[in-house]
């Protein structure tokens, strides 16, 4: 599903959140706490006011699809040992490749709901229509 800025949604599932109170200058060295939780209901019901599609493709993922493009359209005129060595380069880097379409096309919305809290940077599917 696609949310639309203005989209009525409800939340998908139980949503707990929670807050970190950060050191003090009087002491640095304390380590941060949690500062509370806020559970939101399955269902809360609130308005889409910001959709951020993500597509950050890596270094890695970059050169992947450029030598996968050579192999693919130059591949059989190439030497044999030149061949193996962009297939060797190709096969290093499909991990990064295969990381980067899993993230890809990945969206992140800001929901007001309508008791007032704001959840900013949260997964799309974490919300239904409605």
């Amino acid at each position: 599903m696609t949310l639309k800025e203005g989209q009525r949604v409800r939340l998908a599932v139980d949503t707990r959140l929670t807050d970190w109170v950060a050191t003090t200058v009087e002491d640095p060295s304390a380590p941060a706490a949690v500062a509370g939780s806020l559970s939101l209901a399955a269902g809360t019901p609130g308005t889409v006011v910001r959709v951020v599609e993500h597509d950050e493709q890596s270094q890695g993922a970059r050169e992947y699809e450029r030598l996968k493009s050579l192999l693919d359209s130059f591949g059989q005129d190439m030497p044999l040992e030149s061949k193996r060595q962009l297939e060797e380069k190709v096969g290093g880097l499909e991990p990064e490749w295969t990381a980067y379409l899993e993230q890809r096309n990945r969206v992140t919305v800001r929901v007001r709901f309508d008791n007032g809290f704001i959840l900013d940077d949260a997964r799309e599917d974490l919300f239904t229509s409605g």
